[in-house]
């Protein structure tokens, strides 16, 4: 059975900081990403930060839970956005009644 895991790859220019996740971001999957986010996150005031999904194969409410933290916490900093957010990660919006303020991300 292959293993489930979270990859991330970081790439950035003078207006945009971008953040593509790729595998799992599940209870299982998630710990690294929050640990080492720093290291890779620290956009300039004058950049925009994208959450590039297109690569995520599943999401769980703890993957959600951390996405949604993310978003808000650098959302306090500068613009971010989601972009190819999978209808899986829509659908839990809506369970915690969160679509409202979660569409205000979606690109």
């Amino acid at each position: 059975m292959p293993q489930k895991k979270l990859q991330w790859d970081v790439q950035q220019n003078n207006e945009s900081l971008f953040v593509k996740l790729s595998g799992e971001l599940t209870r299982d999957t998630l710990l690294p990403l929050w640990e080492q986010r720093a290291s890779f996150l620290s956009p300039k005031t004058t950049q925009r930060l994208y959450w590039d999904l297109k690569e995520i194969t599943r999401v769980d409410s703890a993957g959600f839970t951390l996405l949604a933290e993310l978003l808000n916490h650098y959302h306090k900093i500068i613009p971010n956005s989601l972009i190819h957010t999978p209808d899986s990660v829509r659908t839990l919006a809506e369970l915690y009644d969160l679509n409202d303020w979660f569409e205000q991300f979606i690109i």
